[in-house]
């Protein structure tokens, strides 16, 4: 029996008839995701590889612990590794291998994943979102990929997932400039499957897993593999680069200079 509770920044619960939450747990930090060594970067690497290896789960949730789904990748994390000079090879080297890894292991889970977006989703937040199957959002959260505004390449799905979605056009305009986009606009656009009450995200979801897991199980799957045959095309086909490029930015004087002005920015709120 897989043990979840050995994780420090997910919280895995089991809600009844496999319906399992997965809640993004740095509330401190409006979820934004560590790196490194034991870090939430590190843990989505291997939950849903064990979601798809527990029997007991027949359909996940995602969401955040209070008020944000995800900010993305720590910035005060980043500003450490800057600030130590830690940012070498070998480390670029186990993002990219954990980038692909999460991205993969996402598309790999049988089971139906939903994200319940509780509020700002954002960089890496926004990946996860997207490559969820069903994406339920509140009416104010706001989602966007915002690696251009640290200096970043949008590598680790943006480049794949926006495209597919909303066209190119379109893509090219968001990720090149890290525009927010309201819930009512991602909508309108293809982003997301739907946009509730704020306090009505989590229950919306629960209600949609409840009706995926009540039709044919393998039926489902099955489906969403056929589906999702497609995403790994272009994941195939784009993802190597996209985050080869995205790590090589990690290095630049740009990325550099865009934390330094956002660790300024938030020290003046």
């Amino acid at each position: 029996m897989i043990d979840y509770s050995r994780y420090k920044y997910l919280k895995v619960e089991d809600i009844g008839d496999g319906i399992y939450i997965l809640r993004l747990n740095r509330p401190e930090r409006l979820n934004a995701i560590n790196l490194g060594e034991g870090s939430m970067h590190e843990e989505l690497e291997n939950v849903f590889y064990d979601f798809n290896n527990d029997s007991r789960v027949n359909a996940v949730i995602m969401t955040g612990e209070g008020k944000a789904f995800c900010s993305g990748g720590d910035i005060y994390y980043m500003a450490e590794v800057i600030e130590k000079g830690t940012n070498n090879t070998e480390w670029i080297r186990t993002l990219i291998r954990e980038g692909k890894r999460i991205i993969n292991n996402m598309l790999e889970l049988e089971v139906p994943l939903i994200a319940a977006v509780n509020g700002f989703a954002t960089g890496l937040g926004t990946t996860l979102a997207l490559y969820s199957d069903i994406v339920i959002m509140g009416k104010s959260a706001k989602i966007g990929d915002t690696h251009i505004s640290v200096g970043l390449v949008a590598g680790d799905g943006g480049a794949i997932i926006w495209p597919l979605l909303v066209g190119i056009h379109r893509a090219k305009y968001y990720l090149m400039t890290g525009e927010l986009i309201s819930a009512e606009e991602a909508y309108r656009m293809g982003l997301v499957n739907m946009v509730v009450d704020d306090d009505k995200v989590l229950d919306t979801a629960i209600n949609v897993a409840r009706k995926l897991i009540s039709k044919s199980k393998y039926g489902v799957i099955w489906t969403k593999l056929s589906i999702n045959k497609i995403v790994k095309h272009y994941v195939n086909l784009v993802l190597d680069t996209s985050l080869a490029l995205e790590l090589h930015t990690f290095k630049s004087e740009e990325h550099k200079n865009e934390v330094k002005k956002f660790i300024e920015r938030r020290a003046k709120k």
